[in-house]
């Protein structure tokens, strides 16, 4: 080892905090993506993200920084407007359009004109490319407390009202019967859930968000059919694939975003191969 090479001590605090962050942070995203692949709305977190993420740009190009607290407020701001757009594009009134056609053009939408105002900016491909990959190896020890603690507090409160919150996900008509205000809850879902969308942006990009959302969820389903255990397996394989993405992302000196999404897919095709081996072959 040459003199310019760092310690396994110097690694080791460098990669503290992203690790950290891979472990722990993961779980309330899996959690949310059991709920989305459940609804239908496979989209529905990358049109948010985006939606999130051009509050960002609006800041960004009134000459506020990128990461500074008026930046979560824009995107916070732009979150709330979302979840109530989604709240009534849920149950459109005519029914003739999928709902899947009007999330993807709110994402179409929100990213072309983040684009525009970006134009605009001195450093706006820098920027673009941050909010799509973001920069996970970078994230601080503050950073990760925050986060950590909104994410339980979110969590306590799906846990709380854990059987409304299940209810109008997996029984939605038996909800609606009871007499629930369902509008209403779905707004709180995709507010809580707008509220993990935008901090993660910032943190990780809008292709991770998506990545550790959908492609955990959808491992822990190829396996089970059980709620908590999909959860503890998704929550596994994002786990495998943080770790696994910020390790080869330190080796290969790639951006971290990419290399996570990329590890994500690779279990994913292991464990659609594992559980297509495991079904017994149809009989003659």
């Amino acid at each position: 080892m040459n003199g310019f090479s760092p310690s396994w001590q110097e690694v080791g605090a460098l990669l503290a905090a992203p690790l950290t962050a891979a472990i722990l942070l993961p779980g309330l995203l899996v959690y949310y993506g059991l709920h989305i692949l459940r609804r239908g709305i496979i989209f529905v977190d990358l049109a948010l993200a985006q939606v999130a993420t051009l509050g960002t740009c609006v800041c960004v190009l009134l000459g506020h920084e990128a990461t500074d607290v008026h930046a979560y407020l824009w995107s916070l701001g732009f979150t709330m407007g979302g979840a109530l757009l989604f709240t009534f594009l849920r149950e459109p009134a005519h029914g003739r359009v999928p709902l899947e056609a009007l999330i993807g053009i709110v994402y179409v939408v929100a990213a072309a004109t983040s684009v525009l105002l970006l134009s605009h900016t001195p450093h706006g491909r820098e920027e673009l490319q941050k909010t799509l990959v973001g920069d996970l190896l970078t994230v601080s020890w503050p950073a990760v407390l925050r986060l950590s603690a909104l994410y339980a507090g979110i969590g306590l409160v799906h846990w709380l009202w854990r059987r409304r919150f299940i209810g109008l996900t997996f029984h939605r008509e038996a909800v609606r019967a009871a007499g629930a205000p369902v509008r209403l809850w779905d707004f709180w879902f995709y507010f809580l859930f707008g509220l993990v969308v935008t901090t993660f942006v910032h943190l990780g990009g809008v292709l991770l968000v998506f990545s550790y959302l959908i492609i955990p969820a959808v491992c822990g389903q190829l396996w089970t059919g059980s709620l908590g255990a999909a959860f503890l397996m998704g929550w596994g394989i994002a786990v495998l694939g943080g770790v696994g993405g910020l390790a080869g992302s330190y080796q290969l000196d790639v951006p971290a975003g990419a290399a996570v999404v990329c590890t994500l897919g690779l279990l994913l095709a292991i464990c659609a191969a594992a559980a297509a081996l495991r079904r017994p072959a149809p009989s003659r």
